[in-house]
């Protein structure tokens, strides 16, 4: 390069000289949103921060807060929903999401990794469709629902750090397909649309339906959805539709059953009983059979009392040793969605 070049090079960017190492080292010491603005200094600046070698370096985006839905408790389903931030105001949202298309109502369903999954109802006899978005983006897409999505609980799949398409897992209850059954935890079947296919790629209907309990949300971590179920099971199921069950750990005076969460990348349970919550992690994947104790706290220790008050584990934070419990009815509505801002373009084909 010619001098007048490298002159020119090096006051439109001080950092030309830097070797990769270096401006990384400087950037991981930045906050997660000044490194959203990093990448518009330059390509070579963009192409660091997005390296998949960089990623554990540099910081990542934090929970930012948490979706909650609002129950009439005379009428289901519920009417709206809230949110709640517990990390200021660094990452202002349109919570009202009043950027999506307007339909008759729509239904929070879950969130996963920055995205949300929404039902849309239509005017009868029009079935409803799904709906997925980025509230930092505004970005959303929509899909038909399959046949039973009124009578079935949705949940979502997704994990930027693989891709950018996300999977959506519709687990239709008996009840909803024989009118004569009344329990309508009793999952019978499942749907899963692929956004990468742009439809529903399996529908399975499994010999023996599997019981979840109400409520107890879901995780979604190494490309499987983790769901809460009875006898200290944990329902484990993929992509296409197949599904097994991990024993978790139990107490013997647990008051309900278990909550499971991802955590830094691996999976977690925490159990409340009488007296203490205990938090367990599957630190090895591949031996699913094999938890280790990390903390145990009784509610003395927590809320500087033992009384009969109900607490639970209502979520966790993604990167830090951080659990948020409620104590009885101290923030409203249930259940609670953990928001963790995602600032990419992951809805490329969205509005």
């Amino acid at each position: 390069m010619a001098t007048g070049s490298m002159e020119t090079a090096l006051m439109s960017d001080p950092t030309a000289k830097l070797p990769d190492d270096i401006l990384v080292e400087i950037i991981s010491r930045m906050p997660y949103k000044s490194t959203r603005c990093c990448k518009c200094v330059s390509t070579r600046w963009r192409d660091l921060i997005a390296h998949p070698d960089h990623r554990e370096k540099l910081p990542q985006s934090t929970l930012a807060g948490f979706f909650y839905k609002i129950y009439d408790l005379k009428r289901r389903p519920p009417d709206s929903h809230g949110y709640l931030s517990v990390s200021g105001n660094w990452c202002p949202i349109d919570a009202s999401l009043s950027f999506l298309p307007k339909c008759e109502k729509i239904d929070l369903l879950d969130c996963c990794n920055g995205l949300l999954l929404c039902r849309c109802s239509k005017p009868y006899p029009e079935e409803p469709d799904y709906l997925v978005c980025n509230p930092a983006t505004e970005k959303w897409v929509t899909f038909p629902a399959n046949e039973w999505s009124s009578e079935s609980y949705a949940r979502l799949g997704f994990d930027p750090a693989v891709s950018s398409h996300f999977y959506v897992f519709e687990l239709v209850p008996a009840v909803a397909l024989n009118w004569n059954l009344k329990y309508e935890y009793n999952i019978e079947e499942v749907g899963i649309y692929s956004s990468k296919a742009g439809g529903w790629t399996h529908q399975i209907e499994w010999d023996d339906p599997i019981e979840i309990r109400n409520f107890s949300g879901g995780t979604f971590l190494s490309g499987v959805l983790y769901l809460c179920s009875y006898n200290n099971l944990v329902a484990v199921i993929d992509v296409e539709g197949n599904c097994r069950f991990i024993p978790v750990p139990t107490l013997n005076d647990a008051r309900c059953g278990p909550y499971i969460y991802a955590s830094r990348g691996q999976l977690y349970v925490a159990n409340y009983g009488a007296a203490e919550v205990s938090i367990w992690v599957l630190e090895d994947s591949c031996s699913e059979d094999y938890w280790t104790l990390k903390h145990n706290a009784s509610y003395l220790q927590l809320f500087g009392s033992s009384s009969k008050e109900y607490y639970g584990v209502i979520s966790a934070h993604p990167e830090d040793d951080v659990l948020f419990i409620t104590v009885e009815t101290t923030l409203p509505g249930c259940p609670y969605l953990p928001y963790v801002p995602l600032f990419s373009e992951s809805l490329a084909n969205g509005h």
